[in-house]
């Protein structure tokens, strides 16, 4: 698991998206379309249960709330769809610090270099506080070239890729904010983390959520927010 402070920063980071989220719905969202909706789907509700014995009213009260149900989804699409892009550019960001962490000593990793054309030939992979344990597997479609590799010791290490014209040395420190540029360029396959949440392992992207969720359901009255 990711250390504690990944977790708190998470946290905060969560909280200011929900905040920014509630400012995108009180700017962009259709309020009364959206209170008026609510009211109607709340009202086919009691309907149902007040003509329980009346399969023909509880069916019209049934067709009625998903029509009503329909007509708020759609209340909402306007300021989802505002929010979707940011949403995703941030979740691929928060992923590359908070989706993976730092090989440990003796796990195994799968280092993988792109090429923008042709293979070179005599391409190989040196490791330095790594060990290179097999030959490189070449993948024709996609122009890569893969080995599996397994780190040494706790602290960092590197890989060299060697060909003719070419030398790349990339850091195996494999965890938040671990770069990987270059053309060709070289990835390594890093283990997932989880954030450390009162002892429990718990996936970045549920955590996110919750705070976030959590976020906009105590400050919804006072932006004036109705979801």
């Amino acid at each position: 698991m990711l250390s504690a402070a990944h977790t708190w920063s998470l946290s905060a980071i969560a909280a200011a998206a929900g905040v920014a989220l509630l400012w995108v719905w009180k700017r962009f969202a259709n309020a009364p379309a959206i209170a008026l909706a609510k009211r109607r789907m709340h009202a086919q509700l009691y309907a149902m249960r007040l003509f329980a014995a009346e399969p023909s009213l509880v069916l019209r009260a049934q067709g009625r709330l998903v029509a009503f149900a329909a007509r708020y989804l759609f209340a909402m699409l306007r300021p989802a769809a505002v929010a979707a892009l940011p949403l995703i550019a941030l979740f691929a960001e928060l992923d590359s610090v908070y989706g993976h962490r730092a090989l440990r000593a003796g796990e195994p990793a799968i280092v993988t270099a792109k090429f923008a054309h042709a293979f070179p030939p005599d391409a190989t992979l040196q490791g330095q506080g790594v060990a290179v344990e097999t030959p490189g597997v070449r993948l024709p479609a996609s122009r890569e070239m893969c080995w599996r590799v397994r780190k040494q010791t706790d602290s960092s290490g590197d890989v060299v890729l060697r060909a003719p014209g070419i030398q790349l040395i990339a850091n195996m420190q494999c965890g938040p904010g671990f770069p990987w540029h270059g053309a060709p360029s070289l990835q390594v396959s890093c283990p997932s983390a989880s954030l450390d949440v009162f002892g429990i392992g718990v996936a970045w992207p549920l955590w996110f959520l919750l705070v976030a969720l959590i976020t906009m359901l105590l400050l919804r009255r006072r932006f004036g927010v109705t979801v």
